[in-house]
């Protein structure tokens, strides 16, 4: 089990007296109003979301923000992609006091990039609230710069439990003025095993909190914490199941011999231009991936053993389309949310039929169809059958042999990324990179596609068709009157 029993009673006596007996009430409300000008906050945080064209809450946010601004205590479900993050960043903006130099929010995700894209999205929010101090502390990461942040006091804290643990034992955290703690993605913190680190965590915040646990699943464990963390938590659940119109959903039997070779030919038969296929284990991910690789297809993967630099490098070429297929596991692909995905394809099925469900619903968003491909062997035909049951409708099951596979065929990713080895450090900002590729020659901007800018690195993705030629720009010429290092990245 992802949270026993065992590690439920490890809870300190004086814990347990705190925590109120709970009755959850489980939320299906009629919503009467799905605009931000509805809710309880600033004016100039309902200008600031206004402007970043947050035209109307979706179901989610719809159904927690009236609960969050008013304090309670909220156990929420919602697939991935549904505006939960914003959700439980209104809540922690309207309810900061900027004035008040210590940290009152904490954010825990199971993972750095879902950290990271949670930061990036506060950031967005906070910018009508001046002096924000927002801070991401994750693993892979030196501590130096960490522990020069924190003498600042930073407001809110985004971070994985392992190194928010790790700055508690420290010292060098203090969460003796938390006012809200957020769980984000709490299943995969429990299967990655962050049980004890969390309720070791939850030891140091103060009693009287506000506690905020969004989960994409919904197994028992996670039921088990919020009884042991929460008081009289409202439970919101939104649809699970994803629009089975927008999806085509298809499943092949193969032998196990003939995995890979299936996959090839499904990527030959459907040329999606953008695809995440799945794997259970970060080993086979890296292997799937070489192989690809050696059969000309431009392919990345994902996984835990990738150091810092190189999941940065790989986040990047998937979000700026410089690459066609990524290679994931499930926990590394949490919180990686790519525009316009062609396809999900499950090299192997998940063990788990809710998690099944998640995957597929990275695909078809925004009202667009979407290809959810699955391999399975006769072995599995339980599983098969366990999806059904949860989706509540047949699936369709093809034959390997009618995929028509064409010879030589290759999938090529329309944009490149170069890699410029100056940063936000150097002062580089988006502007300056995209004033050097264009103010003096005839480079035309619309092929010039996202920049991305780290520390000390910066991203830019052009149109294949005139990746030498920007290379070259890059390389001969300067940056805010300065040069700098500029390398194609595969």
């Amino acid at each position: 089990m992802l949270f026993t029993s065992v590690m439920l009673l490890k809870l300190t006596c004086s814990a347990q007296q705190a925590i109120k007996k709970q009755s959850t009430e489980q939320v299906i409300r009629h919503v009467t109003s799905t605009n931000f000008s509805s809710l309880s906050i600033s004016a100039e945080l309902a200008a600031n979301i206004k402007s970043l064209d947050y035209q109307t809450m979706t179901e989610i946010q719809a159904q927690s923000l009236p609960d969050i601004l008013k304090g309670k205590d909220l156990l929420a479900q919602a697939k991935t992609g549904s505006g939960k993050t914003a959700a439980f960043a209104i809540g922690l903006l309207s309810n900061l006091d900027t004035q008040l130099f210590m940290t009152q929010s904490l954010v825990l995700c199971p993972t750095r990039e879902l950290a990271d894209q949670v930061t990036k999205e506060i950031r967005q929010l906070a910018r009508a609230i001046p002096n924000t101090n927002i801070l991401t502390l994750c693993g892979g990461k030196p501590l130096g710069p960490q522990l020069s942040s924190l003498e600042r006091n930073p407001h809110i804290v985004v971070g994985t439990p392992g190194r928010i643990l790790k700055h508690l034992n420290m010292g060098t955290l203090l969460l003796s003025g938390l006012k809200i703690l957020v769980l984000d993605e709490a299943d995969q913190m429990l299967s990655l095993g962050f049980q004890e680190d969390i309720m070791k965590i939850i030891k140091q915040t103060p009693r009287k909190r506000q506690t905020l646990l969004f989960s994409a699943t919904y197994p028992d464990e996670i039921k088990q914490i919020s009884e042991s963390i929460q008081i009289d938590p409202i439970d919101v659940r939104v649809e699970s199941l994803h629009n089975n119109k927008k999806i085509k959903q298809i499943f092949y039997e193969i032998q196990k011999s003939s995995r890979t070779k299936t996959l090839v030919s499904l990527l030959q038969h459907y040329r999606p231009e953008s695809s995440v296929v799945f794997c259970n284990r970060k080993q086979q991910c890296q292997e799937l991936a070489n192989d690809l690789w050696s059969q000309g297809f431009h392919v990345l993967a994902l996984h835990g053993d990738l150091e810092q630099k190189q999941r940065d490098q790989v986040l990047v070429q998937v979000m700026n389309k410089s690459t066609s297929i990524l290679v994931a596991t499930d926990v590394a692909a949490r919180g990686l949310d790519i525009k316009d995905l062609d396809a999900v394809i499950n090299f192997e099925l998940a063990f788990d039929p809710e998690i099944h469900i998640h995957r597929i619903g990275r695909t078809g968003r925004a009202g667009k169809d979407g290809l959810a491909v699955s391999l399975f062997m006769q072995s599995e035909a339980h599983r098969i059958k366990a999806i059904e049951e949860f989706q509540q409708s047949d699936i369709a099951i093809h034959s390997a042999a009618s995929l028509k596979a064409r010879e030589h065929f290759k999938l090529i990713p329309p944009m490149v990324s170069l890699c410029i080895s100056g940063g936000r450090k150097d002062k580089v900002r988006a502007g300056d990179i995209l004033g050097a590729l264009t103010s003096t020659t005839d480079l035309p901007g619309k092929q010039i596609g996202k920049i991305n800018i780290f520390d000390h690195f910066s991203y830019v993705a052009v149109d294949r068709s005139i990746a030498k030629q920007a290379l070259k720009i890059l390389t001969d010429g300067k940056i805010k009157g300065r040069k700098f290092k500029v390398r194609k990245i595969r």
